[in-house]
């Protein structure tokens, strides 16, 4: 055996008793004393020793070094005595070692692999019987070991513990202190993804592929989304007062404001862009939905509700104050020193738990012990229970009088999208019944019954269930009139819950049933404003219909209890709701697929959530998230809020925060996998940067055509970098951009672009304007210099855009291309050098100087210049990033071939228009600068340029008022 095997066989034997003593006989029959580690018995051992050197007979283990020991002759035959005396021994010392207690898993040692768990070591109830109390001693004295006593984890409940109502309704309100829950959390929360966004958990997509199932819910039959999370602001005061303080907020010039007739009268929802007070165009806040309570007779008293984003209250909240002068706060009040069950954590419930329950004796149950039988059960938050009872809620003015309320949470708000909405909810909710003249005559607590005793509440009702009776016929819900507004009251939608899921489909049957003369005056009047009345604005009905609802416990008796199962239930007192049926008008603007995606919003007051929402889902409706409420914008060629409002405070926030998201994301990703956008010439592939592509646009908007087209042709400079146009010092500070919202200046600016159908196919015919020439053009610019406008485009060929895909301007040759080819790609974008590569990189280590005297004078120079630039760069290196262009920008608008526009914010293959359309902003200055250089058959025609690509798509640009 070599010397290497020796050491190997060594360091394999260390481990191996060596205080085993055994006794064996050698070849000869002598008994010999040995270690268990070289065994006589064994025939694979050497034992005896070869003396003679030619000895010609026996076999020889090992190898013989010179001047070594002797070689020991291998035993030409063992005894079986021996042989287990020597094997008996190895196995006692074996057992010893394997029961000895000395590692940190000794316990476990002592298991069978099968058993060996790691939950084991956290829950010693796991282990065998007769390894507890091992276990136990040696976690008592891990415990105590140390400088520093580790804390002793809490008694964990079982999980039929954790899973009890009042265990279960204190853990959700624990989870929603910081992220509020909508009503339906927890039926998506296992059937979407969830995120967290403004303060609220909400699906985004489900966890199944539906995103052409959606599009066919939306444009044939129903789509149903959760939009509680909206907040609701109601002012009260005088309609003069009113109106006199909300002017401040909106301009007639961007359309109608809180004034409008139809929408001051509550027959109809507005819709409008709030600015702060007095800076309309600048300064603007977001877009926000009104709905005005109708008149009471002899009554000048107004109530108004204003529908906000999440991310706009906080300033619209403000503004509201002050505007109408309510800085007084009215506080809530004051509740009873009983702590909240809902603000109970849930290690505080294991700590009452473990105090108040005492251990039961055998054979006798566990029950849920209270530390104070008088404190209320946990109940569910309802409304934004999780702020604090101190917040404020209610601001008034003592001048005007004017009362503003904060409603979030407070009103439930479901949006149905389809043509078939109103089919759906002919279907789930039926009108109320009136009560029984014995429950009349009794006293009741009820908002109802005593509702019913009013002969002119009755007729009212009676109309309204009337009106909502004749939406059987309407064949879509684009037929009544935008924002519709209907008051109704209905019953439990529980009682009629069908059995199985179905999907709803306009009913032949009741459609012929209905009058055609009603049916034809809703569809040209609307619903009077009589019918627009509901007690839904009554603070205290709300509250009387969410305190006294029918629990889900009760109702499953009640089921249980008839004659014929499955068959309907009665009606109750307590299952009467007041509810708002609002129509949503869905696409407006333009001249294609008008009153696409129009629908239903169904107002519930709060608690009712799951009791509606349940019956809509079993008529057959599709649920949708936050990402197809994007994509609804987008197929109607609407802005969607706050992801293509970058004027406003949330959308600037919202760039920001998706800024950051993209560059993680690409981050994330190896180098050699990642796009070099410097290559593709693209400046800011994760956000817009608009006010710099304003400003440049300014500054070239006066040059001329000619100096545009000089700038596209020979502004690539040496090094690839672009600079921006000179800067007169002397001149004033540059202005904020704007997004032009003139509805006067919009129809006049598209017909400028004359406007077409999607792929560009036919004219759509515009009213005549103005022609466009230079004293038009500079008296337009005058106005909106500084602005950008938003347009749909439309690829004439092949291709998808993408977001943030870059929107130039085509050159004259570019128009000859499409002249001869009308279906052609498009032309390229010549690759562009990347100079930060090599600055990124780590400098090399230098060689070593062999014969510095060889160098000469001139290579001595360069390589002191290289090694002084990389330590100037290596300052700025670490912020570099590899494809990536630093900060600050060089131009945008010249840095490429082809002068930059603006940028894409949305951007699909529409399923509706058959081809890639995008949604974005481009500039004002640019847009007329162009096109009145453009040929009158190629007006409006621009590229598209996806981030990640070098080739130019045919688009054509449609402003849509």
């Amino acid at each position: 055996m070599s010397a290497a095997k020796v050491k190997m066989r060594q360091r394999k034997m260390k481990n191996q008793p060596a205080s085993v003593q055994y006794t064996g006989r050698n070849g000869d029959g002598t008994p010999r004393s040995g270690s268990g580690q070289f065994d006589s018995g064994d025939a694979n051992t050497s034992s005896t020793t070869e003396t003679e050197p030619g000895a010609r007979h026996g076999r020889f283990g090992g190898h013989q070094k010179l001047g070594g020991a002797p070689v020991k002759e291998i035993p030409r035959h063992i005894l079986a005595g021996g042989f287990a005396f020597a094997r008996s021994a190895e196995v006692r010392a074996m057992l010893k070692a394997v029961t000895k207690t000395t590692g940190s898993c000794h316990v476990f040692g002592a298991l069978p692999k099968h058993m060996r768990r790691r939950a084991m070591s956290h829950n010693t109830k796991r282990l065998p019987c007769r390894l507890r109390e091992m276990a136990n001693r040696l976690r008592e004295k891990s415990l105590q070991a140390g400088s520093k006593k580790k804390k002793e984890q809490a008694k964990c409940k079982s999980r039929k513990a954790r899973r009890r109502h009042g265990n279960l309704l204190l853990e959700f309100n624990r989870r929603q202190r910081k992220n509020v829950w909508l009503e339906t959390h927890i039926w998506h929360a296992k059937r979407f993804h969830m995120v967290k966004k403004w303060g609220y958990c909400l699906g985004d997509r489900p966890t199944y592929k539906c995103y052409r199932t959606c599009y066919r819910a939306m444009s044939n039959h129903c789509l149903l989304q959760d939009l509680s999370y909206y907040c609701c602001i109601e002012l009260q005061g005088s309609e003069d007062n009113l109106l006199l303080s909300l002017s401040q907020l909106a301009s007639k010039e961007a359309g109608p404001t809180f004034a409008a007739a139809l929408s001051l009268s509550g027959r109809r929802q507005g819709s409008v862009v709030v600015y702060r007070a007095g800076q309309y165009p600048k300064q603007p806040l977001g877009p926000v939905t009104f709905l005005w309570r109708p008149r009471a007779s002899g009554s000048t008293h107004r109530q108004l509700w204003i529908w906000a984003h999440p991310t706009l209250k906080k300033d619209l909240l403000s503004e509201l104050q002050t505007v109408c002068q309510c800085s007084e706060v009215v506080l809530p009040p004051v509740l009873s020193e009983v702590k909240r069950p809902e603000v109970v954590s849930a290690a505080e419930d294991a700590e009452a738990d473990k105090d108040s329950e005492t251990k039961p004796s055998s054979g006798t149950k566990r029950k849920r012990g209270s530390k104070d039988t008088n404190e209320p059960p946990a109940k569910k938050i309802l409304g934004d229970g999780t702020r604090s009872p101190g917040t404020p809620v209610t601001w008034k003015s003592s001048s005007t009088g004017t009362v503003i309320n904060d409603l979030t949470m407070e009103i439930v708000r479901y949006r149905l999208i389809g043509p078939q909405s109103h089919s759906v909810l002919a279907q789930t909710l039926e009108a109320a019944t009136d009560c029984d003249e014995r429950i009349k005559s009794q006293p009741s607590c009820l908002w109802w019954p005593e509702h019913c005793k009013d002969a002119n509440k009755m007729a009212a009702h009676q109309q309204q269930a009337d009106v909502f009776h004749t939406l059987r016929g309407v064949f879509s819900t684009a037929e009544l009139a935008p924002g519709t507004v209907l008051g109704l009251t209905v019953d439990d939608p529980r009682l009629t819950l069908p059995r199985k899921r179905v999907k709803s489909l306009p009913c032949v049957k009741e459609a012929q049933e209905v009058d055609e003369e009603k049916r034809r005056e809703l569809v040209l009047r609307g619903v009077s404003e009589q019918c627009c009345q509901s007690f839904l604005w009554e603070q205290s009905v709300r509250d009387n219909v969410t305190e006294n609802k029918i629990s889900e416990q009760e109702l499953n008796r009640m089921r249980s209890e008839v004659l014929v199962p499955g068959s309907r239930l009665s009606p109750t007192p307590q299952g009467r709701v007041p509810i708002l049926l609002v129509q949503q008008p869905g696409k407006q603007a333009g001249h294609e697929m008008s009153s696409w995606g129009a629908g239903w919003d169904l107002l519930l007051p709060k608690g009712w959530g799951m009791a509606f929402w349940i019956p809509l889902v079993y008529r057959g409706v599709r649920i949708a998230g936050l990402s197809m409420s994007l994509k609804h914008s987008q197929h109607k060629g609407a802005p969607h809020f706050p992801h293509d409002y970058p004027d406003c405070p949330a959308g600037a926030t919202h760039q920001e925060e998706q800024e950051t998201e993209l560059l993680q994301k690409f981050e994330r990703r190896p180098p050699a996998k990642r796009t070099n956008y410097i290559k593709h010439g693209c400046l800011a592939p994760f956000c817009c940067p608009w006010q710099q592509l304003a400003e440049e646009w300014e500054l070239m908007a006066g040059r001329g055509s000619q100096s545009m087209k000089e700038d596209s042709q020979g502004a690539m400079e040496v090094g690839g970098e672009m600079r921006s146009p000179p800067v007169d010092p002397t001149a004033e500070p540059p202005r904020h951009f704007t997004v032009l919202r003139n509805r006067k200046s919009l129809r006049l600016l598209s017909g400028w672009c004359r406007p077409t159908s999607s792929k560009g196919q036919r004219p759509c015919g515009v009213r005549e304007g103005p022609p466009l020439d230079n004293a038009a053009k500079t008296s337009f610019l005058a106005t909106h210099d500084m602005s950008v406008v938003w347009v749909r485009l439309s690829l004439l060929s092949k291709g998808k855009p993408e977001l943030h895909a870059i929107v130039s301007v085509p050159t004259p040759e570019d128009l000859k291309l499409l002249d001869l080819d009308r279906t052609c790609s498009g032309p390229q974008e010549p690759p562009h050098k990347d100079n930060f590569k090599g600055k990124i990189r780590r400098p090399k280590k230098s060689p070593k100087k062999k014969n510095a005297g060889s160098l000469g004078e001139t290579e001595g120079e360069e390589a002191q210049s290289t090694a002084e630039t990389l330590q100037t760069s290596s300052s700025s290196s670490s912020d570099l990033v590899l494809g990536l262009w630093p900060d600050p920008l060089p131009s945008i608008t010249t840095h490429c071939s082809r002068v930059t526009l603006g940028w894409v914010t949305q951007g699909d293959f529409s399923l509706t228009a058959g081809c890639g359309e995008a949604l974005g902003f481009v500039s004002v200055s640019g847009l007329l600068t162009s096109i009145s250089s453009q040929p009158l058959k190629h007006r409006g025609i621009v590229l598209l340029r996806n981030p990640t690509s070098l080739h130019y798509r045919f688009a054509k640009v449609n402003i849509e008022v």
